[in-house]
């Protein structure tokens, strides 16, 4: 599910607070870039955590009805809830793999971490 919510970036001096008032969080960064990928980041935790439990996620306000002080900067920030819960899920799956019995032999003989090494290699084959 993708979702575009508006958020209020406050220039505090030293850095941004960037505010999403529809779901009533605050998150912030040192450069502007930094708070939009903060924003976009705590709205991806809050959605999935309010998913898990069930709860409705918050219909975006219209940019135009947002209270924001002098100075501050109101933007869209969008966030793919799907991709996010992929992109950051660490659970694990179990899968089995088949190989010569002499090569899982000398992996065991030198301690090898079968998962490790599949881990590694699947994220060159995929390049990531």
């Amino acid at each position: 599910m993708k979702r575009v919510y508006p958020v209020i970036f406050t220039n505090t001096g030293s850095g941004y607070v960037a505010s999403v008032p529809d779901m009533e969080i605050d998150t912030q960064g040192e450069t502007l870039v930094e708070a939009i990928a903060m924003a976009r980041d705590a709205i991806g935790i809050m959605g999935i955590d309010m998913e898990d439990d069930g709860k409705q996620l918050p219909e975006p306000s219209d940019i135009l009805t947002v209270t924001h002080g002098p100075g501050d900067i109101v933007s869209m920030v969008d966030i793919d809830f799907d991709a996010y819960r992929r992109a950051n899920e660490q659970r694990t799956v179990r899968k089995n793999i088949t190989l010569p019995s002499w090569l899982n032999e000398a992996g065991e003989w030198a301690g090898v971490n079968f998962s490790a090494i599949m881990q590694k290699a699947l994220k060159q084959e995929l390049q990531l």
